[in-house]
């Protein structure tokens, strides 16, 4: 594993000692790949998934890396899984950053999903 990696886990460790998902405000989760982002809330004390979504679902896929490329992408994202939040009576969350900096697609993600109405 390189150090990068590892840096990135230990980072998240140090996060999730603090970032704890409980059924009335899940954690929304972060996950970056060269590609893709991916963002799903999660209610830790059942160990649910109760959203998710990313640049391979139906409604964002195709349109990421032609317009904008993957910041707008990942903006999509964010509104998309606030609006899926909505439908499911979920409006407030705790932030999961992962271990990646709050910057470019994550920070992008986050501020998507607050303009779109949830709150954290």
């Amino acid at each position: 594993m390189g150090m990068r990696i590892v840096g990135r886990e230990r980072r998240k460790l140090r996060i999730r000692k603090h970032v704890r998902g409980v059924p009335e405000r899940p954690r929304m989760s972060v996950f970056r790949s060269a590609k893709h982002i991916y963002a799903q809330v999660i209610d830790d004390s059942s160990g649910r998934t109760l959203a998710c979504a990313s640049t391979l679902s139906k409604e964002v896929e195709g349109s990421s890396n032609d317009e904008g490329g993957k910041v707008a992408a990942a903006r999509k994202v964010g509104e998309l899984i606030a609006r899926i939040c909505k439908d499911r009576d979920i409006r407030r969350v705790v932030f999961d950053r992962n271990g990646y900096l709050y910057h470019g697609r994550v920070r992008a993600l986050a501020e998507a999903a607050r303009e779109a109405g949830l709150d954290f």
